[in-house]
């Protein structure tokens, strides 16, 4: 595995609300981008009033995309909306969760953002495994970074896991490829 890639990619417990050296966070949102529970209520309660009303002006993000909004109150200047597959077991939630990183990262690039932490899309409520929700997460990050024309922009990735079991995950997933 490329060094240069792995050493861009960064595991982190905590809020990621709070998260103050990033361009940008991504919001787990519905695909009302109404706000919710989880880590979208709390991006919603975190930004103010403000990211609600943007939101409502772009309405819709289908499954597995993703849209960019201010990010208000939070610490970091922008908010990527996207929304992740409720679990079914078949082939296409892989692809759609997949899709959610890729569009999240294109967006980010798009927008000459370098720094963008991750919440664990999909693994709450949508019930998501987190093993195989991990494994894409970094796959799909790692892809598009290794990928000259796309990557490049992006210089620091952080996943940002609220629970210390997930995190723990994660840690173990990053440490396996650096074997």
């Amino acid at each position: 595995m490329d060094t240069k890639i792995i050493n861009k990619l960064e595991i982190r417990q905590g809020d990621i609300t709070l998260t103050d050296d990033v361009d940008v966070i991504v919001n787990a949102a519905n695909n009302e981008l109404r706000g919710g529970g989880g880590v979208d209520g709390a991006i919603h309660k975190a930004a103010g009033s403000k990211l609600l009303k943007e939101c409502r002006t772009i309405g819709h993000c289908p499954t597995g995309r993703a849209c960019i909004t201010k990010g208000y109150d939070l610490p970091a200047d922008w908010v990527i909306h996207t929304v992740g597959p409720i679990y079914s077991g078949l082939p296409e939630d892989s692809v759609l969760l997949s899709g959610c990183y890729d569009y999240s990262l294109q967006l980010a690039a798009a927008h000459h953002l370098t720094s963008i932490a991750f919440p664990a899309i999909s693994c709450g409520v949508y019930g998501y495994p987190i093993k195989e929700a991990c494994r894409i997460a970094i796959d799909t990050t790692i892809c598009f970074l290794q990928n000259p024309e796309r990557g490049t922009a992006i210089s620091k990735v952080v996943f940002i896991l609220f629970s210390t079991e997930y995190y723990l995950i994660y840690q173990q997933c990053l440490s396996d490829l650096k074997i």
